[in-house]
């Protein structure tokens, strides 16, 4: 089935991102190109918030990150109105959206009638303002509840066992222990909570005036739901808090229907009644569907607020390191994933220490110091880290000669300070350094066929050759660095699709044979050395000791300083 086809000519198909510091729209023809796109940044547009980076931090309490519910509200009105001029929303046939993972969303009892009854007279924000039992959101950078992790392990059997019936073991950034703090120290907030959403399902409850599903995959970065079976599990639900199951409802695929879209927006906005919403998923699994991400052993790379390294595979292996997802495009599949948290914030801590808040300067430094950074190896951790779990605080080393053929066992000693150049060389390529590192401890392919690069700093260049060099695979971007935004908008066609044919379809009978005339296409953007490149496969070497040499120091780092 040719894909153009496929899709009713003259439709739209718009694509939300609701991230850690803005709110993004992607919009895209029958053609699957896109035709608009909006953004709306919390910090700068929506100041009296007060977030920094679109976030608040405890200064009470160590690793509490949280965000203002009711903001992600207000941005979201801000951005339909940013759209109203650019599309005619009576075109739109369909929505989706990603969410940040993990960051959940407590409506309060009797908050359903007020969602289900909206006046399109008034704004979203003066009728929701009052609907949570709690005004903050806990979002993935916060790392407070250790204590519940290690609580919910311990009830079914230990880490290993909880991963291999959620796809993870208890992380503290992860839905399930959040849910379980709040319940243990706000008992209060837990019981007047008649709905849990996920920032995925809560904006999607919003679109269609009605409690949305979690879906299948987000809902797999709660702890709290069977990896094989698709459900809620009991044993981790019990483990969590009482009364759980009721407070979440049903979970859907990522492809279903969540609903129509609610008369509100078709009274305000002039949406046509029967725009269909489909589930919105996390934004990791949006950015797969974005990246068209379907052969094993191709890798995407994100650098965005957290930094992301994901991959797919038919079956499910979960360990004790990184996590296990169901494929949001591919019923049977599942994605794999590693996420640190120290990512372009990290970078930008860095830049604007010794590259005089510029980057323009931190690339110019990039330029001027050698690949291997002369064996220089830097461990940046703005925040509490997740991989490895490492907390707050900078560690510097040199293996001292990398540049000895002979040697298999390189000298390494550590120091207080880098000079400014070698400092920006250290986090990229430390970072890097870390990701193909616990890739392979993963299980993920290695050489990988290819690695696609998303999010932000994949318009860097010296980055992308970082990457090729590290990696030893050729590096592609695509046409937009916010994949998740334009995932979504694909998965608003995908499901479409799916409802209009009775049942599920490949996502990829929409552009076979026909991406490269779409916006969907990735292109060459950092070649690796080829079998005759004597003086790339060298350095690819060098890498893998440094690697190597990285990972044995940050073994030792967790074992005297770290936060498991």
């Amino acid at each position: 089935m040719a894909g153009r086809s496929s899709l009713p000519e003259g439709s739209l198909f718009l694509g939300f991102d609701s991230s850690t510091q803005s709110l993004k729209a992607t919009v895209l023809n029958n053609e699957l190109i896109i035709v608009a796109s909006e953004i709306v940044n919390f910090d700068s547009e929506l100041p009296h918030y007060k977030t920094e980076d679109g976030v608040y931090r405890d200064p009470a309490d160590d690793g509490h990150i949280f965000s203002p519910t009711i903001m992600w509200i207000e941005a979201f009105e801000l951005l339909l109105e940013k759209l109203k001029p650019k599309i005619n929303f009576s075109k739109v046939v369909a929505i989706s959206g990603s969410g940040q993972q993990h960051g959940s969303v407590y409506w309060k009892k009797g908050s359903h009638t007020v969602l289900s009854s909206l006046d399109p007279s008034k704004s979203l924000l003066s009728q929701l303002k009052d609907a949570f039992s709690t005004m903050d959101s806990p979002i993935w950078m916060d790392s407070s509840t250790t204590k519940q992790c290690r609580e919910i392990e311990n009830a079914v059997g230990g880490a290993l066992e909880l991963s291999k019936l959620t796809g993870s073991r208890a992380y503290e950034r992860f839905t399930g222990p959040q849910i379980r703090k709040i319940y243990q120290t706000a008992p209060n907030v837990y019981e007047d909570t008649e709905r849990i959403s996920l920032v995925s399902s809560f904006m999607a409850s919003i679109l269609v005036g009605n409690y949305a599903s979690i879906d299948e995959t987000d809902g797999a970065g709660m702890n709290l739901m069977d990896i094989n079976q698709r459900t809620w599990s009991k044993a981790v639900l019990e483990a969590t808090a009482p009364g759980l199951e009721e407070k979440l409802g049903k979970l859907a695929p990522a492809y279903a229907v969540a609903g129509r879209i609610a008369p509100y927006f078709v009274e305000r906005l002039q949406f046509d009644s029967n725009c269909l919403v489909i589930q919105w998923s996390g934004d990791n699994p949006n950015s797969l569907a974005g990246l068209t991400l379907n052969t094993p052993g191709d890798l995407a790379i994100s650098l965005g607020t957290s930094d992301t390294v994901f991959g797919i595979t038919a079956e499910a292996k979960p360990s004790l390191e990184g996590h296990v997802f169901p494929n949001p495009v591919e019923p049977d599949g599942y994605m794999v994933m590693l996420c640190y948290k120290n990512g372009s914030l990290t970078r930008e801590d860095v830049r604007n220490r010794c590259a005089e808040k510029s980057w323009d300067v931190f690339n110019s430094y990039l330029d001027k110091t050698p690949p291997l950074n002369g064996g220089k190896l830097g461990f940046y951790y703005k925040d509490h880290e997740i991989l490895p779990p490492l907390p707050v605080g900078f560690h510097r080393y040199i293996v001292e000669n990398l540049n000895d053929a002979t040697s298999d066992n390189p000298v390494v000693c550590e120091v207080e300070e880098f000079d400014p150049p070698s400092e920006v060389r250290a986090i990229v390529e430390g970072q890097l350094l870390s990701m193909r590192g616990h890739a392979e401890r993963f299980g993920m392919p290695y050489p990988p066929k290819r690695i696609i690069a998303t999010g932000g700093a994949s318009s860097n260049e010296r980055i992308l050759n970082s990457i090729s060099q590290i990696f030893g695979c050729h590096v592609f971007t695509v046409e937009r660095p916010d994949s998740a935004s334009l995932g979504a908008a694909l998965r608003a066609a995908h499901g479409w699709l799916c409802n209009e044919q009775g049942s599920f379809v490949p996502i990829s009978c929409m552009y076979q044979g026909n991406l490269e005339k779409t916006s969907l296409g990735a292109k060459l953007a950092a070649a690796a050395a080829t079998g005759e490149d004597a003086a790339g496969n060298e350095l690819l070497d060098k890498y893998t000791v440094l690697m190597r040499k990285r990972m044995e120091i940050e073994r030792r780092l967790v074992e005297k300083i770290g936060r498991v």
